[in-house]
């Protein structure tokens, strides 16, 4: 089932618990009800919402992940249920035993795939095309020549080529709508990553000791194009602030269709295909994970080891 994203913002509002149904309620209109079960990613982004004790534990029990937002818009803070999985105690385990050669080359297969992805950005017809892609051939166990950052440099170039543009994380116009849409993104990876027993602080890569979402920064790699795709979108037809059109539009990515297990699907709903292939390789199952392919960047073609 493809769960929903309820964004609360154009104003005041009261979210509460009734018969597992979440109640909004808004003076001068009618209340209402949402199944908690149907919610994946609750926003809310009004200084003046208020929402009840009660609800919040019945969201997390639902899997929701809840995120508020500051009064830039741009989210603040994450709340993910830590307990939604019946073999959490075995996964965590052996998610923090395992050895560094299997990070490493998981790892290898997430920046394979993230330069995969932005090659296909373009399209084969695109001067960088094959140059992009040619780079993930080149990525090797652990990624210790940073063949990312060397594919990310001929990226945003010839993304916004001819445009003003430099990637900060605190750069202002393109640089906000593409905060957001990474943010929303990270949430809905770690909601994967909590519901499959995981714990989003234990990563493969990213590292720094006050980051709690490691392994979400680690496992969302490969989906950013999804996000800079929209932003190039926004941003050449005009639209460069963050409101309700452009956050509707930056939301949509969770249901872009993607491509995962020789089986197609809204992107929210595969994203645990990959957090269970996660948990395989972390037992030793497997060696490679399911990483979820969106279906109009038509990338059929595995790197190999």
């Amino acid at each position: 089932m493809i769960k929903r994203t309820i964004e609360i913002s154009s104003g005041p509002a009261k979210l509460s618990l009734k018969l597992d149904q979440m109640i909004l309620d808004r003076e001068g209109f009618e209340c209402v009800t949402i199944p908690c079960e149907d919610i994946g990613v609750l926003i809310i982004d009004h200084p003046a919402v208020s929402y009840t004790h009660g609800l919040i534990n019945k969201l997390l029990e639902c899997e929701t992940a809840i995120i508020v937002c500051d009064s830039k818009h741009l989210p603040a803070g994450l709340l993910l249920p830590m307990s939604a999985n019946t073999l959490q105690g075995e996964r965590l385990r052996q998610q923090a035993s395992v050895k560094v050669p299997v990070r490493k080359q998981l790892w290898k297969q997430i920046i394979q795939a993230k330069i995969r992805h932005q090659a296909q950005v373009f399209g084969e017809d695109h001067p960088d095309f094959a140059k992009i892609r040619n780079l993930a051939y080149r990525v090797r166990s652990g990624d210790p020549g940073n063949v990312e950052a060397l594919a990310s440099r001929i990226y945003w170039q010839a993304l916004f080529a001819g445009e003003k543009f430099k990637r900060l994380t605190d750069g202002g116009g393109a640089n906000d709508l593409l905060n957001y849409g990474y943010t929303i993104l990270r949430s809905a990876v770690a909601r994967a990553i909590c519901a499959s027993g995981l714990h989003p602080s234990l990563s493969l890569h990213h590292k720094n000791k006050y980051n709690s979402y490691a392994l979400a920064d680690d496992l969302m790699e490969p989906f950013r194009p999804m996000v800079d795709v929209r932003v190039k979108q926004l941003w050449a037809s005009g639209r460069q602030t963050i409101d309700r059109e452009t956050k509707t539009v930056l939301l949509g990515m969770l249901t872009d269709t993607v491509k995962a297990g020789g089986t197609t699907g809204p992107f929210m709903v595969n994203l645990p295909r990959m957090t269970a292939s996660l948990c395989q390789c972390f037992a030793g199952e497997k060696k490679e994970m399911e990483i979820p392919v969106p279906w109009n960047f038509q990338d059929t073609e595995a790197c190999g080891s």
